[in-house]
């Protein structure tokens, strides 16, 4: 069973490009960045040099050198490979952290040599010993779990490419259900690729428990070796209460009631920028950049993968299969933690993740948008709805703050695009609002960029056809 990741392509285009720099492969442990580098250099018929930095901790001193001669000539011995046309990858850099400023001096000695280094919980490295990235000579590329597609092509690519999800062709009833299905599958396995595989070969969800049991284990290990300022204790609680935190609005004491505020801000930051989870900031949403206009609400937190969510949360195949459309969107924030991984995944990987959420706290209620992004000059508010229906208060009380060209929703349903009228209680009385709705399917969230472009031309201020019903909310 092959693994297909959509960053080969990224690589591929940092290999021919023609200022190359070493490219630092970011990502939590256990998302498939040594596979990655491996296939890839098959794939471009180029010999490995692979060095993994954690099995010879000597090197550490030879980096301290910065003599870059010396320095190949290491790793050409321990890679037992010519560098001569070669792929040099250095994998676990983490364990040799004066290795990170030496990508600086091989990027300005040896710029026709590709090389690649690859690692986990670099700011831990980082903060335990004072020095910063090489900024400007290094180039990064972020890798999270497979996503929906990535997992889909491994263990059924004949259900179809939910990234081509469309409300002008929208799929059989069929084909729906059976994406669908496949999706309940994802929310439990998760895109580690390692739990894909075992999935995938087996679909033994019992093999998919041990894999994920392994990996949390190996996490906390990982925290112990790396982490040597911040608490252990205080990782390790952390680790376990953000999967049951994901769709609520975060606060320190909550989190750990025994440590002063700045104490758990400091270990989330760590753990944010070691991708093992991923921060959702609150946004006025008054213009762009969304982050711009932060305000003083709490953060959101998603953790790094669905499946070792559940895992953490004590789920398993059985209790996914059984919840209901709505149990299934309240359930530990399932469907939003979904939603917002295959978000964080359309960055491309060039650039950190990125998400905000919306709040407007009022005496006649308030109102919540789990998403907001940016698409061009537009501000986008995303609802996520596990089941078929659903109040649109909260989309609409946006769009009538906000006036976005278009609202988005992933539910149930299959695809469509619609204009709806409403009317909405506000301060000053009832208004009508009218929203431009893409509604999509939870399966098709990597659709939303090519869907956006696709429609553009369509989503100007929107017209009401006649006859639509105007309904108060």
């Amino acid at each position: 069973m092959v693994l297909t990741r959509l960053a080969e392509a990224a690589l591929q285009r940092w290999l021919t490009a023609r200022r190359r720099k070493p490219l630092v492969l970011r990502g939590a442990r256990q998302v498939g960045k040594t596979t990655l580098v491996r296939r890839f250099a098959a794939a471009a018929g180029m010999p490995l040099c692979e060095v993994n930095l954690e099995r010879h901790l000597y090197l550490d001193r030879v980096f301290e050198s910065l003599d870059t001669g010396r320095i190949l000539r290491e790793l050409e011995a321990l890679g037992d490979t010519r560098l001569d046309g070669a792929l040099l990858f250095l994998d676990e850099v983490q364990a040799t952290p004066r290795a990170l400023p030496a990508l600086r001096y091989l990027y300005e000695d040896r710029p026709d040599l590709p090389v690649v280094a690859a690692g986990s919980l670099l700011e831990f490295t980082l903060a335990e010993h004072g020095f910063s990235m090489p900024v400007g000579r290094i180039q990064y590329l972020h890798l999270g779990p497979l996503t929906f597609r990535e997992f889909l092509a491994a263990v059924d690519p004949e259900a179809g490419d939910p990234a081509a999800t469309d409300p002008d062709g929208p799929p059989t009833e069929a084909a729906h259900r059976r994406l669908g299905r496949r999706l309940r599958e994802y929310l439990l396995v998760g895109g580690l690729p390692e739990a894909v595989l075992a999935y995938g070969e087996s679909g033994s969800p019992m093999e998919v428990a041990a894999v994920h049991r392994s990996i949390a284990s190996t996490y906390e290990d990982d925290f112990a070796k790396y982490a040597r300022r911040t608490p252990l204790a205080r990782l390790q609680r952390l680790f376990r209460l953000v999967p049951r935190s994901v769709g609520h609005p975060v606060t320190y004491r909550r989190l750990d009631p025994d440590a002063r505020a700045a104490e758990v801000s400091r270990a989330i930051d760590l753990l944010v920028k070691a991708r093992v989870c991923h921060r959702v900031s609150y946004s006025r949403c008054s213009g762009l950049p969304l982050g711009a206009d932060a305000g003083n609400q709490a953060s959101k937190l998603l953790f790094m993968d669905v499946g070792l969510m559940n895992h953490v949360c004590g789920l398993d195949l059985s209790d996914v299969e059984s919840l209901d459309d709505t149990r299934l969107v309240n359930e530990g924030g399932m469907a939003e933690q979904y939603v917002g991984q295959q978000l964080v995944s359309l960055s491309g990987g060039d650039q950190p993740p990125e998400l905000h959420y919306w709040l407007r706290h009022a005496r006649r209620g308030n109102a919540e948008i789990d998403y907001v992004i940016a698409h061009r000059d537009w501000i986008v508010p995303i609802e996520v709805k596990a089941g078929r229906s659903g109040s649109l208060k909260s989309l609409l009380q946006f769009v009538h703050e906000k006036r976005p060209p278009v609202a988005v929703r992933f539910d149930a349903n299959p695809p469509g695009l619609q204009t709806v009228r409403h009317a909405i209680r506000t301060a000053t009385g009832t208004q009508e609002v009218t929203a431009r709705v893409l509604s999509l399917p939870l399966y098709a969230v990597e659709a939303l960029p090519r869907l956006l472009r696709a429609h553009g031309s369509m989503l100007g201020p929107p017209t009401m056809p006649p006859g639509d019903n105007l309904h108060a909310v």
